[in-house]
């Protein structure tokens, strides 16, 4: 298909049940794509087998801060993501141009990690063709232009969406799809932890990967047990969104990396275990005593939240199942009270004039009542909190929320069912 009749095809329809698959507006979709194939041309000219492909976000369900303990979380992919137009060449070289960044050039002679490409795009398509060459699979070049709605520093994982994306064009282009959704988020985490060089857990690209609502188990992090849970939350009365507080998310690596190493210190007491998961629960309670004098208050309550926050995902996993979304919604309060009074990762204590997430949570609570729900989203400390707001009740939700944070801060989601996708051709 060329870029024309890719066009036409466009327009006429031909890719309507995609697009509602993916975002439910055909409309928006059809002049998102077409916006994106104009810029293709522009870069690369006319072509005669072009694709389209895209990858999703994805926000934090339950779990908070469970993964790097080898615990259990409930994700989701979304309706905001990044999108592809690609065309295969023969020149054995990798182009892509992302909306608003220079171009990457990859020449697939050398796949081998270069210390110049570090936090760079390129170093995640480097690792992204490293991991599949190492595993057999084949690699070619080919030249792309990618543009994303996904929100960056909202904990939706835009970072996790462009390395699924690029799994996913090479596995459709030259793989034939052979490359299961859970390989291509280990490959796609393998190229930021080793290539871009920011160590990070396979929950994002689990989740941007298989799509729908994933169940992850972390006890063995390596081969994790995963789950799709398929079911329609439109159904449930309740839209899921995220409000952006807008704020500041510098200097704030070392609140992150309390949270790692205080429940290090926990486990590490407790028989020299590396993580939380391998910890007795039963004895932690026993030692609470000890562990204080040892760890300090925080690090405690925080080994509290892991142990309660696990087992907390295993029963939303089950309202869900159930279409049980009452409990499900009680879960998610449960949950982010939780992590307010013993994880405590709604604000930093270096700048305590800075609450965001914690006024974003007071206001919807005091707006909701007894209805909904709401917690922090992701990583915490700045940034996002995430809601279910009644449908009855989300404009007025939505004008309060941007009279405080501003306009756009109000981000509407939706389950979105599948996970990296390409569209029909």
């Amino acid at each position: 298909m060329n870029n024309t009749e890719l066009k036409e095809k466009i327009i006429s329809g031909g890719f309507d049940k995609d697009f509602e698959l993916l975002y439910g507006n055909t409309e928006t979709a059809r002049n998102r794509y077409l916006k994106a194939v104009d810029s293709f041309t522009s870069f690369f000219g006319e072509r005669d087998n072009i694709r389209l492909f895209s990858a999703p976000g994805r926000t934090e369900v339950g779990g908070n801060h469970t993964d790097h303990q080898h615990g259990c979380v409930l994700a989701g992919s979304v309706d905001l993501d990044v999108i592809a137009i690609a065309s295969a060449n023969d020149e054995n070289i990798i182009r892509i141009r992302s909306e608003g960044f220079p171009m990457d050039v990859i020449e697939l002679d050398n796949v081998s990690m270069l210390n110049e490409e570090k936090g760079r795009s390129a170093a995640l398509i480097r690792g992204v063709c490293a991991a599949f060459k190492n595993k057999g699979y084949k690699i070619g070049g080919f030249d792309a232009y990618t543009t994303s709605n996904v929100l960056k520093g909202s904990g939706l994982s835009s970072s996790a969406a462009f390395e699924v994306l690029v799994s996913n064009l090479i596995n459709g282009i030259y793989n034939e799809n052979a490359v299961d959704a859970v390989t291509i988020a280990k490959f796609s985490q393998f190229a930021e932890s080793e290539y871009f060089g920011k160590p990070c857990g396979l929950l994002d690209q689990m989740a941007s990967s298989v799509g729908g609502f994933t169940y992850a188990d972390f006890f063995d992090p390596t081969n994790p047990i995963v789950e799709k849970i398929n079911v329609d939350f439109s159904k449930s009365g309740y839209t899921l969104c995220v409000v952006d507080t807008g704020g500041n998310h510098a200097d704030l690596t070392g609140d992150y990396a309390d949270i790692t190493s205080e429940m290090k210190a926990v486990s590490e007491f407790l028989g020299g275990k590396k993580h939380l998961r391998n910890v007795d629960e039963k004895e932690f309670y026993e030692q609470i005593g000890s562990l204080r004098k040892s760890c300090g208050d925080r690090a405690v309550l925080r080994a509290f939240h892991f142990f309660n926050e696990s087992k907390r995902v295993e029963e939303q996993k089950i309202a869900l199942k159930n279409t049980d979304f009452d409990t499900f919604l009680n879960l998610v309060n449960e949950s982010g009270e939780s992590s307010y009074k013993y994880l405590q990762n709604l604000y930093s204590t270096s700048n305590i004039r800075e609450q965001g997430l914690c006024l974003a949570i007071a206001i919807t609570k005091h707006y909701l009542g007894d209805k909904g729900a709401c917690r922090v989203h992701g990583g915490g400390f700045a940034g996002t909190i995430q809601c279910y707001i009644p449908n009855d009740m989300l404009s007025g939700y939505r004008e309060m929320i941007e009279n405080v944070f501003g306009k756009g801060s109000f981000v509407p989601l939706k389950i979105r069912p599948v996970g990296g996708y390409e569209l029909s051709n």
